[in-house]
């Protein structure tokens, strides 16, 4: 039988307020037993996988070798626009592909600098 994934996880310097941001960008709430000054947080997603987030002392340093790719359930403009508004910034915008490159995405940093990224919605063309 092959193993499933239960969680990703995020090394933080703040779990609670990284879990925040993150349940507000998938609406879906922190577990219950999550206060502020916890060493850990999580939020469980529809899926049954778990975003985990626990404390580590050091900062992030280096680009994400692994990053999250949403598929929003809206056009990929009005969920951008819904990211900005809950304080992720753009560290690359591919909405207009280069030469040779599907294109169509925008990469986001949260608030400690894990990248992430939001796809096309649903229905919208490929360039």
């Amino acid at each position: 039988m092959a193993p499933t994934v239960l969680n990703v996880a995020f090394d933080s310097a703040d779990p609670y307020a990284l879990a925040s941001f993150w349940s507000k960008v998938m609406s879906v709430p922190l577990a219950a037993d999550d206060f502020p000054g916890d060493p850990a947080a999580s939020i469980e997603l529809p899926t049954g996988l778990h975003l985990y987030f626990q404390i580590v002392p050091e900062p992030k340093t280096a680009k994400n070798r692994v990053h999250i790719c949403l598929r929003p359930d809206v056009p990929r403009d009005e969920e951008v626009a819904r990211v900005l508004a809950l304080g992720a910034t753009i560290v690359d915008d591919r909405r207009a592909p280069a030469p040779g490159e599907d294109g169509g995405w925008v990469v986001f940093a949260d608030p400690e600098g894990n990248e992430f990224c939001v796809l096309r919605g649903p229905g919208e063309p490929h360039p």
